[in-house]
């Protein structure tokens, strides 16, 4: 099965099971999804992730975080999508939720954080918002 938004289908799986209070959730493995999900362990918003391999295909497990019995993740949001891409320079990069959030940024130094694409002066997709 192909999908048209990959990085969509990651992120409504993870509302999906956060909404169901799951622990874990799987999706096929891509190495973009990898990267976003060690940006989203780096930050605290997930406990863990593997990537697994079942009958040669890839699966990504990622393991979500809970406080107090509330997601982590209170927003998980796509910005740039494949009908219509955003790009932003190092200088217009948003701030999320006054530095509380993030934003994932698909920057030629590749994937990081909108901090560390400030601290590094590079700009690039924004593809998606954490909070």
């Amino acid at each position: 099965m192909s999908l048209s938004d990959p990085i969509g289908d990651m992120i409504a799986r993870v509302k999906n099971a956060q909404a169901r209070n799951h622990k874990n959730v799987e999706l096929p493995a891509s190495n973009f999804k990898t990267k976003i999900a060690g940006i989203l362990k780096n930050e605290g918003f997930i406990k863990d992730y593997k990537v697994n391999s079942l009958d040669g295909k890839s699966i990504l497990s990622l393991e979500l975080k809970y406080h107090s019995g509330n997601p982590v993740i209170s927003a998980f949001e796509r910005v740039s999508k494949p009908g219509r891409r955003i790009f932003s320079s190092a200088d217009s990069l948003p701030k999320i939720n006054n530095g509380l959030g993030i934003a994932i940024i698909s920057t030629p130094k590749g994937v990081m954080t909108d901090v560390d694409a400030r601290k590094q002066r590079v700009g690039g997709e924004i593809i998606c918002k954490v909070f």
